[in-house]
């Protein structure tokens, strides 16, 4: 039982934060929104740790479809880049700016980018495709092209934001929807070509300018114990970002690609990486 531990301190975390936004802003959204989360994040570490093989997967799809689903399109908020910046741009902190806060700026110098693993919308799709180890060597220079999009979304939001303020919040949701064909057409097109079902993560999306830079100095790490490894590159060969999970560094290979999938974990043989 003691090994459970530590999804239910998480499901305590998510409770108390709920009841404290619930009372201090005087809203039952933040009640159920955060227990809604906290019980699925916190099933799915458990099934993590009791080695359930679609443990990342039921998170994945419960978490990534509320967020999908209910708050994007049925209560109609951008929950993508540009809808991060309009709603920081009207002092609006709702669903999108406490998501990203937590998910995305601050979150990861605790879980790195915990969020790709275990919750993102785009991949959850992404992940079902049978390019689950990579085929090919990562391509760094296409690995610009996540800027590109990051500075384009911004660009976008100021010109939306200047011109059409009327109509603002219905281009909002229509950006949303239509950036999320954009998205899963993108990653399953680049899925294909690469033979890799992460390669939408490593090229493509723009929230990696938020999450690198914070995940480089991300308390929960993989490591290794050099006394146990016997060098069998299995951890390397097997990573969906190519991690370097030999190097305890925080300026390792590909460090603040890790997504905390724990695969490197789960198939090492000789249990040296914790």
């Amino acid at each position: 039982m003691k090994r459970f531990s530590l999804p239910i301190i998480l499901f305590l975390i998510f409770e108390t934060t709920a009841i404290a936004l619930w009372f201090s802003l005087d809203n039952i959204f933040y009640l159920y929104n955060f227990t809604y989360i906290g019980f699925f994040v916190s099933l799915g570490i458990g099934l993590l740790i009791a080695k359930h093989k679609n443990a990342r997967i039921i998170m994945q799809f419960f978490v990534g479809l509320y967020m999908l689903v209910y708050l994007g399109i049925i209560c109609r908020e951008n929950m993508q880049l540009e809808g991060f910046f309009y709603y920081m741009a009207i002092g609006a902190f709702e669903a999108a700016a406490i998501h990203y806060l937590v998910a995305k700026i601050a979150g990861p110098f605790i879980f790195g980018r915990g969020w790709c693993g275990y919750a993102c919308w785009t991949v959850m799709i992404l992940d079902l495709f049978p390019y689950k180890i990579p085929q090919k060597q990562p391509v760094k220079k296409l690995g610009l092209l996540r800027i590109a999009i990051f500075v384009l979304s911004l660009i976008y939001f100021f010109i939306i934001f200047a011109s059409y303020r009327e109509n603002i919040e219905k281009i909002m949701y229509i950006s949303f929807i239509a950036g999320n064909i954009i998205y899963y057409s993108i990653g399953i097109l680049f899925a294909y070509l690469f033979k890799d079902n992460r390669a939408f993560c490593k090229y493509f999306c723009p929230i990696t300018v938020f999450l690198k830079p914070t995940s480089y100095f991300s308390i929960i790490r993989r490591k290794v114990n050099k006394e146990k490894c016997i060098s069998c590159n299995n951890c390397k060969k097997i990573c969906p970002m190519g991690v370097d999970m030999l190097d305890n560094r925080f300026s390792r290979k590909n460090g603040t690609e890790c997504i905390q999938c724990m695969k490197c974990v789960t198939e090492c043989p000789e249990q040296a990486l914790s």
